[in-house]
Formats: structure tokens, C-alpha cells, sequence
């Protein structure tokens, strides 16, 4: 087979399973981008937290 038939191949089922996705919405990509920001907040001030805690102790007791 040639390489040529072989890409060609490839590009018609790569654009066949591009036919198949169902995209998401408007409304869900900014409700799920929300969500992943709002996620990524409550982590970071978490972590945040913890290390303040963190210097704290060693700041107290080790130092």
C-alpha cells in the first residue's frame, strides 16, 4: 500500500470521527469553565492556608 493511500486513509477516518463529536454548548462551556476556575480558587487558597500553617510551626517551634 502506499504511503500516499495510507494518508489519505487516515484523513477520511480522522474527519468521520470529527463528524461524530457532539461539542458542547455555550451556556456549558462557560458553566464547566466556571466550575473549573471556582475549583482551582478553592484549591489554591487551601494550599495557601496550609503553608501559612506550615511556616507558622516551623517559625514557633523548630526555629
Amino acid at each position: 500500500m502506499k504511503s500516499s493511500n495510507m494518508l489519505t486513509g487516515f484523513l477520511a477516518g480522522a474527519i468521520l470521527e470529527m463528524k461524530k463529536i457532539t461539542w458542547p454548548t455555550r451556556q456549558e462551556t462557560i458553566k464547566y469553565t466556571i466550575i473549573v476556575i471556582g475549583i482551582c480558587v478553592i484549591v489554591a487558597a487551601f494550599l495557601g492556608l496550609w503553608d501559612l500553617l506550615y511556616m507558622y510551626l516551623l517559625n514557633k517551634f523548630v526555629f
